[in-house]
């Protein structure tokens, strides 16, 4: 583990060397000062369907716009600290870490994309024998480390009483993920779509997030921004905001015309990408400022008491050193304008 954090912080170096890390903000002159470097995960999102309908481009077009495919929440966080990411689109349990010490990243967290339902999981193999989470011992089961589905993990062998250490986890990408299941090197893994979608061809899902959240270890996919993007331009983070927001209305309203701006980016046919947006748990825009999530500026939601649970079981797992206190995690969640500035 100490390993992994000492290669992170020398790619961290090595990014920050290369003079990326300020552009946005100002100091790379008015050309860099006018660019948003978005970070996108491959998942059936409304992110994806404005990355694919190009409202951020159309609503800013006195912006560079840059969308730059990450494989995980890790590797979101890493770029983060490097400063070389404005907006991501980002697991709760990498933003939890996010905000903990060691890493105490400066970003806010500013909308909530979904709530993880059918569309991360557990799966074992066919064969395997393996028919309950307490079957796992022995197993190797993989997981990308830091991400909604690791944490995931660990919630359910925490909820099964076994023991980390009473099997092998192993950390990989979902496309490594979905390459090692096809060699039949692990016997598990808990991800998302689409690759979950791939595994369960010939496995068995144990447990999905939406149980897990009923349990009350929930995991949502979160956006967030750079808190110094955040004071240099806060127009363009209003106008993702509403591009995100208009996103989550289509979804509501027609889903299958948002499936197939899903389908173009995820190279999935349009049932396809309709049936895995239906796996997912969207809120409509103006839930985003309920109290259970946002909140407003006058009434702060619940979401920084979600995050400061997920900080406290990691640290209890000596996943982090530290957890961050209540009113640290709440100065972190951007509510300003809301919910009027959801509105187009």
């Amino acid at each position: 583990m100490r390993l992994r954090l000492l290669l992170s912080f020398v790619l961290i170096a090595a990014l920050a060397a290369c003079g990326d890390g300020t552009a946005s903000q100002g100091s790379g002159g008015a050309a860099a000062d006018k660019r948003i470097r978005l970070a996108y995960q491959a998942f059936p999102s409304g992110d994806l369907v404005v990355k694919n309908k190009r409202w951020l481009e159309e609503a800013l077009p006195g912006f560079q716009i840059q969308w730059t495919k990450f494989d995980s929440g890790a590797s979101i966080n890493t770029a983060f600290v490097a400063g070389s990411v404005d907006i991501a689109a980002i697991g709760s349990s990498p933003v939890a870490r996010g905000l903990s010490a060691p890493l105490n990243i400066p970003y806010q967290v500013a909308f909530v994309l979904d709530v993880a339902g059918d569309n991360e999981a557990l799966v074992v193999r066919n064969g395997s024998g393996v028919s309950a989470i307490e079957g796992l011992r022995g197993k190797k089961v993989a997981t990308s480390f830091a991400s909604t589905s690791h944490y995931s993990l660990l919630a359910a062998l925490d909820q099964a009483g076994v023991r980390e250490s009473e099997l092998t986890i192993v950390d990989l990408e979902p496309q490594d993920i979905l390459a090692a299941w096809t060699r039949g090197d692990i016997d598990a893994a808990y991800t998302w779509l689409p690759t979950l979608k791939e595994l369960k061809k010939n496995g068995k899902v144990l447990i999905a997030s939406r149980e897990l959240a009923t349990a009350g270890k929930p995991t949502l996919d979160l956006g967030v921004v750079s808190t110094a993007f955040l004071k240099a331009h806060p127009e363009a983070v209003d106008a993702w905001r509403k591009a995100e927001a208009r996103a989550l209305q289509l979804i509501a309203d027609n889903r299958g015309q948002a499936a197939a701006a899903v389908a173009a980016e995820l190279n999935l046919t349009s049932q396809d990408a309709e049936e895995q947006l239906g796996q997912g748990v969207f809120l409509k825009p103006a839930d985003l400022a309920a109290p259970e999530w946002l909140g407003t500026p006058e009434r702060p939601g619940a979401l920084a008491d979600n995050l400061v649970s997920a900080a406290q079981f990691l640290k209890d797992l000596q996943k982090i050193d530290a957890v961050p206190d209540l009113a640290t995690v709440r100065s972190a969640i951007y509510t300003k304008g809301l919910p009027d500035v959801l509105t187009p």
